[in-house]
């Protein structure tokens, strides 16, 4: 190796670091001077030029100095470093996109500070704490529930949502209105009821009552249209075509063309990155319409 010795204003020189930088690493133990000359100067050989060129790229990443000097004296190993700091960073870039979203959707809304608030606290929610809240929803619809002998799983993963680490500002926004919209009471006990609908009908996955009126949508429902979708729900459930089955079909038309319930699922897409559904309330609304006139066969 080179033994050529530098005072301290000569490896200012060639490392550009100002001579008290470089005085504070060595009063530090990072960069330990080789020698000292006779007036009492320290002097630094070739390895110091390296260490703080080491030591500049390492704080200029944020690493801290007990960490740098663990480094240098090989007490952990530079790739171990670099690893732990990524993933500070990563969490460090996620945090800041998902502040960019929050911001960017407020600027958007027009939001009050209530509403700001409400949004930056959801968006800053933790993976587990996120599955916890829209969990708690997701009890309240499926729990409980059994179709021919297995529970709801399959439906209740079709309503799960998953905020990607690196957000868009819309998935945020939709993450926060499903937020909102999935502590509703009201809409919790629609969708519930649905979802009961389903469990006694027993149909599976056979066609109901919302696939029959969808088959026939377009121009608005007459009598014999009515009769066509309340026939096969009928058969399909092995009772007649009476009042109670029109109520009955009623409520199921009802639930599932529930603005709030086409809502969620919007927002679900968004935030799932899933294609937009097709929309039930325009082919279902106006048989709810025709029942409500027409209850009975």
């Amino acid at each position: 190796m080179d033994g050529t010795l530098y005072s301290i204003g000569d490896l200012a020189r060639r490392t550009g670091l100002t001579v008290k930088t470089i005085r504070f690493y060595s009063d530090q133990g990072i960069v330990p001077p080789a020698d000292r000359g006779p007036t009492g100067y320290r002097r630094y050989d070739a390895a110091a030029v390296a260490r703080l060129d080491l030591v500049r790229t390492l704080r200029e990443l944020g690493v801290g100095l007990a960490t740098i000097r663990r480094v240098v004296d090989r007490e952990v190993t530079l790739a171990e470093v670099a690893a732990a700091h990524a993933e500070a960073l990563s969490v460090q870039i996620r945090t800041l996109r998902q502040r960019r979203a929050v911001l960017t959707a407020v600027a958007r809304r027009g939001s009050t500070p209530e509403e700001m608030d409400l949004m930056h606290k959801l968006a800053r929610l933790s993976e587990e704490e996120r599955r916890e809240l829209i969990g708690g929803f997701l009890d309240a619809v499926f729990d409980g529930l059994v179709v021919d002998g297995l529970g709801l799983d399959g439906p209740r993963r079709s309503m799960t949502p998953e905020l990607p680490d690196d957000p868009t500002s819309e998935q945020v926004e939709a993450w926060v209105r499903l937020a909102e919209l999935s502590r509703d009471p009201d809409f919790r006990a629609s969708m519930r009821r649905l979802a009961e609908d389903h469990r006694d009908d027993g149909l599976g996955l056979r066609p109901g009552p919302i696939e029959a009126a969808r088959a026939r949508a377009g121009a608005p429902p007459s009598a014999a249209d009515v009769a066509a979708v309340a026939g096969e729900y009928a058969r399909a459930l092995g009772v007649p075509d009476d009042a109670a089955l029109r109520r009955r079909l009623l409520s199921r038309l009802e639930a599932a063309a529930d603005p709030r319930r086409e809502l969620y699922l919007g927002l679900l897409a968004v935030i799932n990155g899933w294609p937009a559904p097709e929309p039930l309330a325009p082919a279902l609304t106006p048989f709810v319409e025709a029942l409500r006139g027409r209850p009975g066969p």
